[in-house]
């Protein structure tokens, strides 16, 4: 048996005992803060430097007992907090060596695990901002300039208060998070997945490149349950993609609307990956306020991906899928019991006002029993084990990058950068808000092809929110703009994990898909700027339905225009007047929507 093999074992039930803890804690259990979200970072850790070795393959014993000593150590560090927090508050919040040196390898141990499930980047801004607040940041004149700390005080504020590791994105990830990626572990154990493919297949499957739009559908409906594009792009991908080939669509179109649709995953209520929960912290506002105005823009989103997979499909006249007749309604119904009941549990306990965590934790139960009423898929005793470890092998990456991006929000919040930054971005933008969302788009790419979503949100809420807001952006509207921005981060190469696990699944060219789910997910930039500029998220439910109705016209007319087909090949000159047109229903004014609609129909009257 190789070493890996050995490992299983342990990390199975390491995960189980984790997810156990989690469940616990976050419905029955008492312990503070701190020392949950100490366990939460030491045995997560411990699990990840298992799951996730030094080196790709473990090719020898000796890195395999490497990994599983630091491991130890991440739990021995995480026990080591708890026991020494009473100790440091008598001693007036003084370290010790012994404290500063267990801190100091705290912060490596997560650092490298950081690198190892998100890449360097994470460490690298860590470091950079870390030593900006005990070293260099005292060298730098101008706005800049900070006096520093000492290195222990950097320690103590890092590692025994809320301001860094075990700070609010570790609470976010401890409670929250965990619980919603452990109910979405439930649902797809309970059969979720095939439910939601056969039902987009049912909804879809009888319209012209039906395939693509399986994949549209299938991730919305996964959206509500994921919470990661990345799970949304294997879980429906595998089946979506070959689907959407066999249907006549090129591989890199294929996989580019599984990376497109997946991304949109994360937009769809009521689970919108842990970005939303920690918009949630940040903004003070309920979690339920937040899912509830993303509701339509996300379906906007969606609208977009599918308008150009039908426009596509038109284009290169593919036929629908000739397959629905073998799946019914009917049959399915029974099956997705399973995932309806939940679904609407959590909607509805959410709107009474139950907490995100309980309502997830209940959410959980009602997977279970409504599982005995399926006919393929009741769970049995394996299966919710098998759910609990799914749910800590999948909290892995997610919780290390929120625990690890703790430590770049504390040396911000230390520092003031993010009001520095703050004014500098209304200097260069001379106040005007369109140019303002320009170079904070322009932020998102960069920041996009080095980090994941969540760290990317997590930079440019920080840093450019507070500018939003003194441009007139109300605070919900300048977060969300932010949140959706950050999500190029799945398909913005290098990093747009989204975008290569769907081109391995299509066999194609990562950098091929990467450039079709760009043209895809243009809705990422054009609906933010709803945002800023319409009621969309701040106006009564009229104005909101308005914005939507019209935006929708608008959004493919802008697909036509960009794809160049409406019903036609369409020359150069018709898609630059297309284009203009389009502008016109994203411009919150009647008289402008009713010019708008007649210069399209004149222009359809003109050219058929």
């Amino acid at each position: 048996m190789s070493a890996k093999n050995k490992l299983q074992p342990v990390i199975y039930w390491l995960a189980i005992a984790i997810s156990g803890f989690h469940l616990w804690v976050n419905t029955f259990g008492t312990i503070s803060e701190f020392w949950r979200n100490s366990f939460h970072l030491g045995f997560l850790g411990a699990l990840g430097f298992f799951i996730y070795p030094f080196r790709s393959v473990r090719s020898s014993r000796l890195w395999t007992i490497i990994d599983v000593l630091l491991g130890i150590l991440m739990i021995a560090t995480a026990i080591y907090f708890i026991l020494a927090e009473n100790a440091v508050i008598e001693r007036n919040l003084e370290l010790t060596v012994i404290d500063s040196l267990v801190g100091a390898i705290a912060i490596i141990l997560t650092l490298e695990l950081g690198r190892r499930t998100s890449g360097i980047i994470i460490p690298f801004l860590s470091l950079f901002c870390l030593s900006y607040v005990f070293w260099w940041g005292k060298f730098i004149n101008g706005a800049f300039y900070f006096r520093g700390m000492t290195l222990n005080r950097v320690l103590y504020r890092m590692c025994f208060t809320d301001e860094g590791l075990f700070g609010n994105t570790a609470s976010i990830s401890s409670t929250s998070v965990y619980m919603f990626v452990l109910f979405a572990s439930f649902l797809l154990k309970s059969g979720g997945t095939d439910f939601i493919i056969n039902l987009a297949r049912i909804v879809t499957g009888k319209i012209a490149g039906g395939s693509g739009l399986v994949a549209v559908v299938a991730s919305g409906l996964m959206g509500t349950i994921s919470g990661s594009a990345l799970a949304n792009t294997v879980a429906t991908g595998s089946i979506t993609i070959p689907m959407m080939k066999k249907n006549g669509f090129k591989a890199p179109f294929a996989a580019g609307v599984e990376a497109a649709a997946s991304v949109g995953g994360q937009l769809m209520p009521p689970v919108m990956g842990a970005g939303a929960f920690i918009m949630a912290q940040f903004t003070g506002l309920p979690y339920q306020t937040i899912i509830a105005v993303a509701f339509l823009p996300a379906v906007m989103y969606f609208a977009t991906v599918g308008f150009y997979v039908w426009l596509e499909a038109h284009q290169r006249k593919l036929e629908n899928l000739n397959e629905t007749h073998t799946i019914s309604l009917r049959s399915i119904g029974r099956e997705g019991i399973s995932f309806i009941l939940p679904i609407l549990l959590l909607i509805i306990l959410l709107i009474l006002g139950y907490t995100p965590t309980y309502a997830a934790g209940y959410s959980i139960i009602a997977v279970f029993i409504s599982s005995w009423f399926s006919q393929h898929h009741p769970m049995g005793i394996r299966d919710v084990l098998d759910a609990l470890a799914l749910g800590a092998e999948n909290m892995v990456v997610t919780g290390i990058l929120l625990v690890a991006a703790g430590l770049i929000i504390g040396s911000i919040a230390m520092t003031g950068v993010s009001i520095t930054f703050s004014g500098i971005l209304i200097d260069w933008s001379g106040g005007n808000l369109f140019l303002a969302l320009v170079m904070i788009t322009l932020a998102s790419l960069v920041l996009g092809m080095g980090l994941p979503v969540t760290a990317a949100y997590i930079m440019l809420a920080v840093l450019a929110a507070p500018a939003l807001e003194n441009m007139g952006v109300s605070l919900l509207a300048a977060h969300m703009i932010i949140f959706w921005l950050s999500q190029d981060s799945n398909i913005t190469p290098p990093v747009c994990l989204a975008a290569y696990a769907a081109a391995g699944i299509a066999k194609t060219s990562s950098a091929a898909t990467a450039i079709e789910a760009i043209k895809l997910a243009k809705g990422l930039y054009i609906i933010p700027l709803l945002f800023a500029f319409t009621p969309l998220i701040d106006g009564s439910w009229s104005e909101q339905l308005a914005v939507f109705a019209f935006g929708l016209v608008g959004l493919f007319v802008l697909t036509a225009a960009i794809s160049g087909y409406f019903g036609r090949r369409i020359n150069k000159l018709e898609r630059i007047g297309l284009f203009g047109i389009s502008l016109m229903f994203f411009y919150p004014n009647t008289l402008v929507y009713i010019v708008g609609l007649l210069l399209l129909l004149l222009w359809r009257f003109l050219a058929f």
